[in-house]
């Protein structure tokens, strides 16, 4: 058998091919998953603490970004939109599983050019459908603030706060803006969960994957949503803390990720002559 560096199988003419097989999995197997991705940060953790302390440095300037632009009070909607990004930050983390899972050598000159080397397939379209999403979410968060607490700003991000916390309009505010980010959030686990990883280890149109990915919550809701929970739980859980968390928190869910691919893809069985 022959290997090369992009591990990628060479893609069956396009009628030919079939369509990712899903098989049905259940909580055990999530449990399965998450043992796995715990045990691959501990056998590379530089790796994944470099991928998560970037990721958690991203959503610090984010922050402080608005906070410069007297837009603090924007915080937290940006915080919860940036940590949509996930899936597609992740990126290296599953090359990293790919590699510990067969063997290979680890090594950041690799692991880096697989990432490269994406911009020229499909997993670049994907980067739109998470923006489109991000861009949803904001959209959201400032058409609720409008209607509920009208066009105004707010000094600081206490002052923000405490008028969610203290008056009805702020309450429904919070409350709706959170119903409408659990379906974005859900929209997007669906459509990327597993369209990722698929798209890092197979030569498949991005379309293709995005219609596995929905097909494998479908085929088990209660394992794939309670992941689901589990994943917003901690992300939010992360950023609390000046997004510290997501150092840790970051690679273990990305390397869990992979896992959770491969108990839900069958894999593909070459073509033979």
């Amino acid at each position: 058998m022959t290997t090369n560096t992009d591990h990628h199988p060479s893609a069956a003419p396009e009628g030919l091919r079939k369509d990712p097989v899903v098989r049905e999995i259940t909580i055990n197997d999530v449990v399965e998953a998450f043992a796995s991705g715990l045990r691959d940060f501990r056998r590379a953790p530089v790796y994944g603490i470099a991928f998560g302390s970037f990721f958690a440095f991203g959503g610090v300037l984010i922050v402080l970004t608005a906070a410069a632009f007297g837009m603090s009070y924007l915080s937290y909607p940006l915080a919860a939109g940036f940590v949509l990004i996930g899936p597609f930050a992740a990126v290296g983390l599953y090359e990293v599983s790919r590699r510990l899972e067969h063997g290979e050598p680890l090594s950041w000159r690799a692991i880096f050019g697989t990432m490269w080397a994406q911009k020229s397939r499909e997993l670049s379209w994907m980067a739109f459908v998470v923006l489109f999403v991000q861009i949803m979410w904001m959209y959201q968060v400032r058409l609720l603030l409008a209607l509920f607490l009208g066009f105004r700003s707010f000094a600081s991000f206490n002052e923000f706060v405490s008028e969610i916390i203290s008056t009805s309009e702020g309450l429904m505010f919070l409350a709706v803006g959170h119903v409408v980010g659990a379906i974005l959030s859900l929209i997007l686990f669906s459509l990327t969960v597993i369209s990722f990883p698929l798209l890092m280890e197979e030569d498949r149109d991005f379309i293709t994957a995005m219609i596995t990915s929905v097909k494998a919550v479908v085929t088990s809701p209660i394992p794939m949503i309670g992941w689901a929970f589990v994943v917003t739980i901690t992300l939010i859980a992360s950023i609390a803390p000046a997004f510290i968390g997501l150092v840790i928190t970051l690679p273990v869910l990305g390397h869990t990720t992979w896992h959770l691919y491969r108990k839900c893809i069958v894999p593909e069985t070459p073509a033979t002559n």
